[in-house]
């Protein structure tokens, strides 16, 4: 599902339904920082670490420790750079060799409705309206759902090219339907604060792509090399 929506240079590994967890073996420091957790936790986080470390492997590239660096952002081996997503029942990691790509995000969410006052406080009037528009014209689709999840994928890309915080406010998100290819399409998000400055170009847009299947709704952006 993930590796549809990212570049053939991308390698994404991904897990549906309620897998075991037991046999998989985190290297010691990052079982040291689980050892605390509650299962779920423990799981998902074992888990999702199989994910990335198998698209190591496809990549050429030894197997080695995820750790969580500033703001929980993943730290990858030297000349890889990537993303990771869980919810209940799906996970996946997505890597790429950073000679392909500057940056990348991905996120899956289950396909439900936002709790109640969450759309408020993470979307803009102009994002809200969209929103409607769209529901009218494609229902049976959680358009407020699809925004969070475009949201958490536009930040994953954002933080390792600038190591600071994107608020929800900060990104305007239209998200735009394929012809014929229905339930899936494009995002384009407008950076509302200075963005990344890369190869001497400030890149002020990301872009990415969306689906909705299997119960999850899936959304990656990529940042391309200028």
């Amino acid at each position: 599902m993930i590796e549809d929506l990212l570049p053939d240079s991308v390698v994404a590994v991904e897990i549906h339904g309620q897998a075991e967890a037991e046999n998989i073996t985190l290297y010691p420091e990052e079982a040291a920082l689980v050892a605390q957790s509650v299962a779920k936790r423990r799981r998902e986080f074992a888990l999702v670490r199989s994910c990335a470390r198998r698209a190591m492997e496809k990549l050429g590239v030894p197997p080695q420790p995820v750790l969580p660096g500033e703001r929980g952002a993943p730290q990858w081996p030297a000349g890889l750079t990537g993303s990771m997503t869980h919810c209940d029942g799906y996970c996946a990691a997505a890597l790429v060799r950073a000679a392909d790509l500057t940056s990348l995000g991905i996120d899956a969410e289950p396909h439900g409705p936002l709790p109640d006052g969450v759309l408020d406080s993470v979307s803009l009037p102009g994002e809200r309206i969209r929103l409607r528009h769209l529901a009218e014209s494609h229902p049976g689709i959680h358009w407020d759902r699809l925004l969070f999840s475009a949201k958490e994928s536009v930040y994953k890309a954002w933080f390792p090219l600038t190591g600071t915080w994107l608020d929800f406010a900060e990104a305007d998100i239209e998200i735009l339907v394929d012809q014929g290819e229905f339930p899936r399409g494009r995002l384009r998000a407008e950076l509302l604060v200075p963005g990344p400055v890369l190869a001497g170009q400030r890149r002020g847009v990301f872009e990415g792509r969306w689906t909705v299947r299997d119960g999850l709704v899936a959304t990656s952006v990529v940042v391309p090399h200028a």
